[in-house]
């Protein structure tokens, strides 16, 4: 059956009617690709510690009172307690399995579960909500859910074809939308040819892609005219082919970046709903740092809306069809090119994804609003207790009765519990509040920061 597509940018859809046991597998994001996992947790700190993003939003997301967040590291108490008492929020449960365990459980889920010898697994076992769900759904998963007797909101070749980026450039292509130019490269003995071939079209720069990829892992980009490829990592073929493309930016003779827009989507088993419209901030490798919404330059009126709603629309359709089903965004790039503005899909993310906590939050407490989410390193470890008290004494600190705000929404924290980084969402009636009380954190705060990959 057809998904029906619905586009209500700033209002949330109506989520699901479930009570679900979610696990936060974040290092399941590249399924059985062990190397490019590894290749994450060296340009990611502490990538396993993301999963507290999904605490203020699980049960927004999943209607039903009963669910349980299973996460691979311990979260920040501070958090919680604002989330809780201050935000009104409500929380799901919480246990604690770490990634080490959670793998093991692809071959002793069965043992585990009956044996109750670690009191997490038993709280899994004996709970009662209906669904199971995670970051991604992999083959842990869906082991897990067999062993429970438990439908998976999303199937396994949902989530995994759901989040190639060659196939969605196949069917793209197949339908006559406008794609990147694209060689594939079986091994990397094959791209220099690929380079070959685009700098004859114009290109002076080109990316490789794997077909599976996050967070600027398993992309890698290079001048056409380079002649040693070598250090193209063999994980980039784990799936098949790469993707080599053409970098459109200003070296290319007529070409002139306008921005990287996001569009948030909700797949239920009738429904596509494209809920929220984002800026991606990108850093000078084209990775993500964190995203913004309204962006400035376009409105509903211009053409430009309509066509990424239009692309959006048959991207979201297509996940639907591969049999994925949660939320997930499709990002996109949008270039002048002779004078005309043209759209294109860069890859779809069939997850949550680092947009959409920070939407979710925004339009449940300040719908139609703007809103900011920046992903901020601290150059030195701060206590989590005495960063919200300074950003409540200074009257940024948000709570449900304010027109503007911060709420911090996560906090990487080292060891010995201190914060390295955290994800702060700006919250404002239009874009300029927000990055100006950015500035203003900044200067009251006694530390240096950076802005940090996601």
């Amino acid at each position: 059956m057809t998904a029906e597509v619905m586009t209500r940018p700033g209002q949330l859809p109506t989520f699901w009617d479930r009570d679900v046991i979610y696990f936060a597998n974040m290092l399941s994001i590249f399924y059985d690709n062990h190397d490019e996992l590894e290749r994450l947790r060296q340009h990611v700190m502490g990538v396993e510690t993301y999963g507290g993003r999904l605490i203020p939003i699980i049960n927004l997301i999943f209607k039903g009172d009963n669910n349980l967040l299973v996460l691979e590291k311990p979260p920040d108490q501070t958090l919680i307690r604002y989330f809780q008492d201050d935000l009104g929020l409500s929380l799901p449960n919480i246990v604690i399995l770490s990634h080490k365990v959670y793998d093991s459980l692809i071959a002793q889920v069965n043992k585990l579960l009956h044996d109750e010898i670690n009191p997490t697994v038993t709280t899994i076992h004996q709970h009662d909500a209906a669904w199971i769900d995670g970051f991604v759904s992999d083959n842990v998963l869906m082991n897990i859910a067999k062993a429970l007797n438990k439908p998976t909101i999303s199937s396994l070749k949902g989530s995994r074809r759901g989040n190639n980026k060659f196939l969605l450039h196949n069917h793209l292509s197949e339908q006559g939308f406008p794609v990147f130019d694209t060689i594939p490269a079986a091994s990397p003995d094959e791209v220099h040819a690929c380079f070959s071939t685009l700098h004859s079209q114009g290109y002076k720069k080109a990316v490789v892609k794997a077909q599976i990829g996050a967070s600027g892992i398993g992309m890698t980009s290079f001048p056409t005219t380079a002649t040693n490829v070598n250090s193209i990592p063999e994980h980039f073929f784990f799936e098949g082919p790469c993707m080599v493309q053409g970098w459109l930016d200003e070296t290319v003779t007529n070409v002139r970046h306008v921005g990287s827009p996001s569009i948030q989507m909700f797949l239920d088993d009738n429904t596509v709903s494209l809920y929220d419209i984002t800026e991606q901030i990108l850093n000078e490798d084209s990775v993500h740092e964190g995203n913004l919404s309204p962006p400035s330059y376009f409105c509903k009126e211009d053409p430009v809306y309509e066509e990424l709603f239009r692309q959006a629309s048959t991207s979201g359709s297509w996940l639907h069809d591969q049999g994925y089903r949660g939320t997930a965004s499709v990002d996109f790039l949008i270039v002048e090119h002779h004078g005309n503005t043209e759209v294109r899909v860069c890859e779809i993310n069939a997850r949550i994804t680092g947009a959409t906590y920070p939407s979710v939050i925004a339009r449940h407490f300040l719908p139609h609003d703007a809103w900011l989410m920046r992903n901020v390193r601290f150059a030195k470890p701060l206590r989590d207790t005495s960063l919200l008290k300074m950003l409540d004494q200074a009257g940024y600190l948000y709570h449900p009765d304010m027109q503007e705000g911060v709420i911090p929404i996560n906090f990487n924290l080292n060891e010995d519990g201190s914060v390295q980084k955290g994800q702060f969402l700006c919250l404002g009636k239009v874009m300029d509040d927000c990055l100006n009380m950015l500035e203003q954190i900044e200067s009251i705060l006694p530390l240096k920061w950076h802005y940090d990959r996601d």
